[in-house]
């Protein structure tokens, strides 16, 4: 009964954390359209940061009130388990601006994007998920060292549903590689090339 509670907690508070971020987007100057990262209107750069760093800005501070609700720790646990954490979650934004160079990238590109640099972008993308993965490695081994392997898999388990809403998020918001909205022709040309 407890796993189904904080399961329920979970999706709610990620429900939450996405409704949130989504308001918080909206709410700035920009219309919906604006705030599409569809590579067919206007300077994709600006239209990526104007989106994504409000969004991570804001779901950083949710994904901490997410973590401390479902990490339930005593205050003698949270007072080893929150500096570990936050240098944890301070690596990670470094990350997080690899992958946001990549996404800017892969918006400049995108209309003109060729075997190699799609290729490369995939591996830039997949090399940072793999860094991901690893500093989440690091940072188990610390938690477990100071709290035990119970709390230290709850951490993993709680950031890594976290990070896949975040990844999900961001993702949801990019054209798909060798898509084109603006001519149905251009989806012919690309099936004949292959």
């Amino acid at each position: 009964m407890k796993r189904k509670a904080a399961i329920g907690l979970v999706v709610v508070a990620l429900s939450a954390l996405l409704s949130g971020a989504d308001a918080q987007v909206s709410a700035g100057q920009t219309s919906p359209d604006e705030q599409s990262l569809s590579p067919s209107i206007g300077n994709n750069n600006q239209k990526i940061q104007a989106y994504v760093k409000p969004l991570l800005s804001h779901v950083r501070h949710r994904k901490a009130e997410v973590m401390a609700e479902m990490m339930g720790l005593n205050a003698a646990d949270a007072a080893k388990f929150w500096p570990i954490y936050n240098e944890y979650d301070s690596a990670l934004d470094k990350l997080s601006d690899l992958e946001l160079a990549n996404i800017a990238e892969y918006s400049r590109t995108y209309t003109q994007m060729t075997n190699e640099k799609a290729d490369e972008l995939i591996q830039s993308a997949m090399a940072d998920r793999r860094q991901q993965s690893e500093l989440l490695e690091k940072y188990y081994d610390r938690v477990k060292a100071q709290l035990g392997a119970i709390t230290a898999a709850r951490f993993v388990q709680v950031e890594d549903q976290l990070l896949l809403v975040i990844n999900l998020q961001i993702d949801s918001s990019l054209p798909i590689v060798g898509q084109t909205n603006a001519n149905p022709a251009n989806k012919v040309e690309d099936e004949e090339e292959q």
